[in-house]
């Protein structure tokens, strides 16, 4: 396992300073705010450990409320709201200097079997045969306007592995694409057996590259290229099977819509084997700079 998962998993593993009160810290991220898929599964963690064990996470809708500030702790305030014969449901508040930066609900289920079947699998090269970010990352370094963007950003990629099937947006600035996009990822290093930790880890990640598809679709680089500007508005996953997160998963990304600042993604996340594990769905702010 690399420091860097060490590192992260430290992160998700949060303090409890009352029954239904838990404490995070921040690792620095890319931008000089709280990255949204830290406080998105740091939230789910808190969640997570206010429900029995035998009920697995289906369902998550969270918004993000304000920037978080990354040196300071953030408190997360879980609201038990119903617990059922099938189904628990809770609410986690996520404060900073007084005022609510993250709003999460989240669902609970008691395993059961049911009618089963899904979209197929998309075609994707396997992952193994792709770059890695230290290998891929350089190759662009001068499309960027800060000189320290490529090791912030192989930093920011240190705990998890994540292969572009396609060019990144900032590969192509100026050049309209369709809005697909595709990575596999994986974190770098085996996880304990905890169904809870798999499903935060995916959550993590679900917020990296969700939004690239909107950028493929207008020629925009990204925030590092500086031809847009943006923040996440509101997530939303849907876990459907089992599945790993320190084994290769295919996020097929999407954008069927940008309008009025804003832009939409909307993914699947696949096993390996083919199995769909995740729904995903994502707006974000999405603005060309004014000059």
């Amino acid at each position: 396992m690399s420091s860097a998962l060490d590192s992260l998993l430290d992160l998700l593993d949060l303090e409890r300073i009352e029954q239904d009160i838990f404490r995070g810290t921040s690792r620095s991220a890319v931008v000089p705010r709280v990255f949204g898929g830290q406080v998105a599964a740091q939230a789910l963690v808190a969640a997570g450990r206010t429900v029995a064990r035998d009920r697995d996470t289906h369902s998550l809708h969270a918004y993000f409320l304000r920037a978080g500030d990354p040196g300071a702790p953030i408190v997360y305030n879980v609201d038990r709201i119903r617990d059922g014969r099938s189904f628990t449901t809770r609410r986690v508040v996520a404060v900073q200097h007084g005022k609510p930066i993250f709003h999460l609900s989240a669902s609970f289920q008691v395993r059961e079997e049911g009618m089963d079947h899904q979209a197929a699998m998309p075609s994707a090269p396997d992952p193994e045969t792709l770059p890695t970010a230290e290998q891929m990352l350089p190759r662009y370094a001068d499309r960027f306007s800060d000189s320290t963007v490529v090791d912030r950003l192989i930093e920011a990629r240190a705990a998890v592995d994540l292969r572009y099937v396609d060019a990144p947006p900032f590969a192509s600035v100026g050049e309209p694409r369709d809005p697909r996009s595709q990575v596999w990822f994986r974190t770098r290093g085996k996880l304990a057996d905890d169904r809870l930790l798999h499903v935060c880890m995916a959550t993590y990640v679900s917020d990296m590259t969700l939004l690239d598809s909107v950028l493929l679709a207008h020629g925009r680089g990204g925030w590092a290229v500086g031809d847009v500007v943006g923040a996440s508005l509101d997530h939303a996953m849907w876990f459907h099977r089992p599945f790993r997160a320190d084994e290769w998963l295919l996020y097929d990304q999407e954008s069927p819509s940008a309008s009025g600042g804003r832009g939409l993604g909307q993914a699947r996340i696949y096993t390996a084997d083919g199995q769909l594990a995740i729904t995903v769905i994502q707006e974000g702010v999405v603005r060309v700079p004014r000059d």
